[in-house]
């Protein structure tokens, strides 16, 4: 399923702010964060319908994807 543009670029902007929230860290970083990560292009592509789960959810998602980032350098 193909997502409108406009739906799916609320809800980027959705999790960045709930990320930025959950974290710490301010608007700036978590867009940063967000835009490198590959939850990105699973919304953007509308890979598992992501941009219809909740931006909390996605916000720990992409927390999650971090964490096991990290894992995987150490």
């Amino acid at each position: 399923m193909t997502a409108n543009r406009t739906l799916v670029g609320h809800k980027m902007a959705g999790v960045i702010s709930e990320y930025s929230k959950f974290s710490g860290v301010t608007l700036r970083e978590a867009f940063d964060i967000f835009y490198r990560s590959n939850l990105y292009n699973e919304i953007r592509y509308g890979i598992s319908d992501m941009h219809c789960r909740s931006d909390g959810y996605l916000a720990e998602e992409l927390h999650l994807e971090l964490h096991n980032q990290l894992e995987e350098n150490n």
